[in-house]
C-alpha cells in the first residue's frame, strides 16, 4: 500500500519521548546510588533521674577565694587588705586551707586595668583558673 501525502498545510511531526525517558531514568539511578547519606542523631529526650530523698544532706560546699581591687587600686583577698603585689601569695596560702576553691577577680570600673592584668597573668602563670567580674558603681 502506498501513503498518499496530502499538502494539507499542517506537519504531523511526532518526537519519539523513549530516549528522553531513558536518560532520565538512567540519570536518576545514578544520582539514587552515588548519593552520600547523613546520619544524623536525634536529640535525647530522655529525663534525668528524680533527686534522692534524702534531704539530710547538705549540699556540696564549692568554696570561692574573692580578690577585689576598689577604685583606689587597693587589693584585699576574702576582706583582708593586703598589697597588690602579695595577692598571689595569699590566694596560695587560701587554696592550701580550700582545695578546689575557685578564684573570682572582682575589679571596681574606676581601678587601673594594669593591676587586673598583672593578677590574672599571675594566676594563669601558678596554673590557677580565675574569673573576671567588673563591678559597676550607679
Amino acid at each position: 500500500m502506498r501513503r498518499s501525502r496530502k499538502n494539507s498545510g499542517g506537519d504531523d511531526a511526532d518526537v519519539d519521548m523513549t530516549p528522553m525517558l531513558d536518560i532520565v531514568f538512567i540519570m536518576l539511578i545514578f544520582f539514587i546510588v552515588t548519593a552520600t547519606f547523613l546520619d544524623e542523631t536525634g536529640v535525647d529526650l530522655t529525663q534525668p533521674p528524680p533527686p534522692p530523698d534524702d534531704l539530710d544532706t547538705p549540699p556540696p560546699d564549692n568554696p570561692a577565694i574573692t580578690v577585689y581591687v576598689d577604685n583606689r587600686d587597693s587589693c584585699s583577698v576574702d576582706g583582708e587588705r593586703t598589697g597588690c603585689d602579695r595577692v598571689l601569695l595569699r590566694v596560695e596560702k587560701l587554696l592550701a586551707d580550700k582545695p578546689n576553691a575557685a578564684v573570682i577577680l572582682r575589679m571596681d570600673e574606676a581601678a587601673k586595668h594594669k593591676i587586673l592584668i598583672e593578677l590574672k597573668d599571675g594566676l594563669d602563670s601558678a596554673g590557677l583558673s580565675s574569673k573576671i567580674e567588673i563591678v559597676r558603681n550607679s
